[in-house]
């Protein structure tokens, strides 16, 4: 923990980003209890639940080949001011959806909300590699992992009650309202990175990148094998959990709220633990890892009690996947590309957590238990610790030292 808070004393620009992270994570994870609290009151189906939990990572797969090269373009500040203000209107609005007839509207704000929140997501990650390079980038990264972590572990169970204790319009407008200190604290923030102009039209810039990637395979693998972590896209999981062993145990609010964040402190804690220990040839550990930790969740799932202490296991492990592979990324790719790649790499990871969001609700549609469905996604980490041990035999990646 010393070393991440030396990176932060050290480099102002990532310390005032660091903080405005923080905010604005804490809150959204408010407005997130609140979504699928409403939803579980309006006693929705299964479908639905997954379906609002594919559209939190749809809208990211949609406007990622723009994205890209709209950030490689476009001063990063400008950019991100203008995209908080757009998650604070869509966070607002939800205040509006009332019943079941609503759901359209909720359906539009969580696209524009997630869109605005993901393009965000990728500028600030396009933007690290700029001011940071080698050990620190991936401290940089861990960082950013445990700051999401944190406000995901708070947000989550102070959100679950809050909304139990307010309600859920509540829950939305505090969102909202973080938010704008969020924007007031942006603008303040100086940022100067050079931004390398292009000739090129937004079609020729995506036409480049492709020539890139086909030329440079490794990065391609390298995108691939960080969707795998895109399988801990758990939220349409554990609402359905909730409402299929726990409403006669908890609250539905607090139910939501301490097992996200039950799973959240295990994210916290992996980094400190683990960001000594990892190197390119353990990653393949790590994979194998997280599976066994999500089967051992499906084994526990029907006590709560029980499923909270696994869902910390769960969490030990993904952090530390995550940040260490989207390093990997960002040190085998060339400065000129960080905005289009990782924008790209951003709309796989979001396209493998929404098709596991869809999965999970398509599969408890048919019948199959939720334990089944979780084993088959431990089974999917184990694919990825697969892929990558290929990877490093066959591909040229540079370690991040």
């Amino acid at each position: 923990m010393n070393e991440y808070i030396k990176l932060l004393k050290s480099k102002r620009i990532l310390r005032e980003l660091s903080i405005i992270q923080l905010i604005a994570y804490f809150g959204a994870w408010f407005s997130n209890v609140a979504i699928y609290t409403l939803l579980l009151d309006m006693k929705v189906g299964a479908e639905i639940i997954a379906f609002v939990a594919m559209l939190h990572f749809l809208s990211g797969v949609i406007q990622a080949p723009i994205s890209g090269s709209i950030i490689d373009s476009v001063k990063p500040k400008k950019l991100m001011l203008i995209l908080i203000v757009v998650e604070i209107f869509a966070t607002f609005f939800l205040i509006f959806i009332n019943s079941i007839s609503d759901l359209w509207l909720l359906y539009i704000l969580i696209f524009i909300k997630m869109a605005a929140a993901s393009f965000y997501f990728t500028t600030e990650m396009s933007l690290l590699p700029k001011i940071l390079d080698g050990e620190d980038l991936q401290k940089a990264n861990e960082l950013h992992s445990i700051i999401w972590s944190l406000s995901y572990t708070f947000g989550m169970a102070l959100g679950g009650f809050v909304v139990y204790l307010f309600g859920v319009k509540f829950a939305f407008i505090l969102d909202a309202f973080i938010f704008v200190v969020c924007f007031i604290l942006l603008y303040k923030v100086e940022i100067n990175v050079i931004i390398i102009k292009s000739n090129e039209n937004l079609l020729q810039m995506m036409s480049d990148t492709f020539r890139y990637l086909k030329k440079t395979p490794q990065a391609m693998h390298l995108i691939f094998i960080h969707a795998f972590v895109g399988l801990t896209a758990f939220d349409a999981l554990v609402a359905l959990m909730v409402d299929q062993y726990y409403v006669s145990v908890i609250a539905i609010s607090l139910a939501l709220g301490l097992l996200h964040a039950s799973r959240a402190l295990g994210l916290v804690i992996g980094p400190i633990l683990l960001g000594r220990w990892i190197n390119n040839k353990r990653v393949t550990y790590l994979f194998i890892f997280q599976g066994l930790a999500v089967w051992l969740w499906a084994f526990m799932m029907e006590n709560f009690y029980l499923s909270i202490l696994s869902s910390v296991i769960v969490g030990l492990f993904t952090t530390t996947l995550w940040s260490y592979t989207y390093t990997l990324l960002q040190k085998n790719i060339e400065p000129k590309y960080y905005g289009r790649i990782v924008a790209y790499n951003d709309m796989l990871f979001l396209s493998s957590a929404a098709f596991t969001s869809f999965m999970i609700g398509f599969l408890a549609t048919k019948d199959y238990s939720l334990e089944f469905i979780t084993v088959l996604i431990g089974i999917g980490f184990m694919l990825g610790g697969v892929y990558f041990a290929w990877i490093l035999k066959s591909q040229k990646i540079k370690d991040i030292t």
